[in-house]
């Protein structure tokens, strides 16, 4: 049985979000093919995303000298067991999906919080002479973007996510986009069809 992680980064559901229709074809398709698979489906829109701000880095400084985590302040410690969750939520496991739009040819920052979430020195990436080093190898990722336009994974937000799960040590990085809908409105139902169909057939063997 593999543990599967959902990452939905979009505040619509797929009755107007283009990524979450396809994301929901995906995982329903997946369900059917593996069923004793468990899958954790998380929407980043919904829950508190920790970015790092001045309070983290304070925090993890004050840890550095060995305060004690008790006597920080309480949305210190409240950041920090939020931020430490997603890192080791991340590397429970097997299979992670995230699923976004491009937004101004990036990811939303939410998406963005949860990535320095889970990039983490000496816990998903160590240094060493030769340098840095992932952490994360043997795991299985796919990346769901939606795009108005036709770029064939040469925007910046996919190229982002791609080098970010590349430096976390995955081999194993799959990307399906469904895009051109703006740019073709005449086709946009089309398009998303052929994606979701797509989406299908990937998930009888992801």
């Amino acid at each position: 049985m593999a543990k599967v992680l959902v990452v939905r980064a979009h505040p619509l559901n797929q009755r107007t979000s283009r990524s979450m229709q396809v994301t929901d074809a995906f995982i329903e398709s997946y369900r059917k093919q593996h069923p004793d698979d468990y899958v954790e489906d998380i929407n980043l829109f919904n829950m508190m995303v920790p970015e790092i701000d001045q309070d983290l880095l304070d925090a993890w400084d004050e840890l550095g000298q060995a305060k004690p985590f008790y006597q920080l302040t309480n949305s210190q410690q409240h950041k920090v067991t939020l931020f430490n969750s997603f890192t080791a939520g991340f590397m429970e496991q097997d299979k992670v999906i995230i699923a976004n739009p491009l937004w101004n040819l990036n990811i939303p920052t939410r998406l963005k919080a949860w990535f320095d979430s889970i990039t983490v020195a000496g816990k998903t990436f160590k240094y060493t002479e030769t340098g840095s080093v992932g952490l994360a190898e043997g795991k299985k990722i796919l990346h769901i973007q939606a795009n108005g336009g036709f770029y064939n994974g040469s925007d910046p937000a996919s190229q982002y996510v791609k080098t970010m799960i590349t430096f976390l040590g995955v081999t194993d990085f799959h990307q399906l986009f469904v895009e051109g809908m703006d740019q073709a409105p005449d086709r946009a139902s089309e398009i998303i069809n052929v994606a979701i169909q797509k989406a299908t057939e990937l998930a009888k063997t992801f």
